[in-house]
């Protein structure tokens, strides 16, 4: 299987039919079907590395201001038990516990809603745990890669440039966003993976990421894909400051 990077931006894009809702669609039709998806989404911070286990993960809506049809909207997708022990047993380093309290928040099902509105491939999320250096999270990327021979689409959802406080719907982009965002491809280009790693040498990591949880999924895709040259969907920023970039790693 393919893996993924889904810049996912705004709740909203789970329900209105844009530029970048449509691409996700069409990004689904383009990739072989999984049999189930392994999300990593900047939306779920734990003390530990922690992977949902329950069969009916519930549908979490972690915002508020949006409109009422947002918090209407379900994902009521199964959950993979087997899937969730599998992750368990991929590192021998690394302490993954089993989590039965979580689901689905939106940084997976307000892209999922789109790419696969049927709810019918089981999805498991993983969470980001606070325990880890950057390294360690591009490593267990790395663990997690064996998944894909047997057909589970691994999917990071974040955002390649993030910086709220910054948002200006009135303008395209600001340069230090631009300048990231064109660090990051380079990167991805060249395969130079240390230096995506060690995005903190960046001068303007600071303005993209004043946290890290929406760029911390990216070094998961990264490490599961290896050596591999990315495609690129909805190569853009919007609102100055929220890089929408997906990559695809065949």
């Amino acid at each position: 299987m393919p893996v993924i990077f889904i810049g996912h931006g705004s709740p909203e894009n789970a329900i209105e039919k844009n530029e970048f809702s449509l691409r996700w669609q069409q990004l689904a039709k383009a990739l072989p079907r999984p049999k189930s998806i392994l999300s990593i989404s900047a939306h779920w911070q734990t003390g530990s590395t922690l992977v949902t286990s329950m069969e009916k993960p519930k549908t979490i809506h972690d915002f508020y201001g949006f409109q009422k049809e947002l918090y209407e909207v379900e994902y009521p997708a199964n959950g993979s038990p087997a899937l969730a022990k599998s992750v368990q047993g991929l590192s021998k380093d690394l302490k993954i516990q089993l989590d039965t309290a979580w689901g689905l928040d939106h940084g997976t099902w307000s892209v999922l809603v789109n790419m696969y509105p049927k709810a019918d491939i089981p999805v498991v999320q993983l969470s980001l745990g606070d325990d880890l250096s950057l390294k360690d999270h591009f490593e267990l990327g790395k663990q997690l890669s064996r998944l894909r021979e047997e057909g589970v689409l691994i999917m990071g959802s974040g955002n390649v440039v993030h910086n709220l406080q910054m948002v200006d719907f009135d303008l395209d982009s600001y340069p230090w966003a631009v300048e990231f965002d064109n660090f990051v491809k380079k990167s991805l280009d060249s395969g130079d993976f240390e230096a995506l790693v060690n995005y903190t040498n960046n001068k303007n990591h600071r303005m993209a990421h004043p946290t890290n949880e929406h760029y911390l999924p990216l070094l998961y895709v990264v490490g599961a894909a290896g050596k591999v040259k990315p495609k690129y969907i909805n190569e853009k920023i919007m609102a100055g400051s929220l890089g929408m970039r997906c990559v695809i790693c065949d």
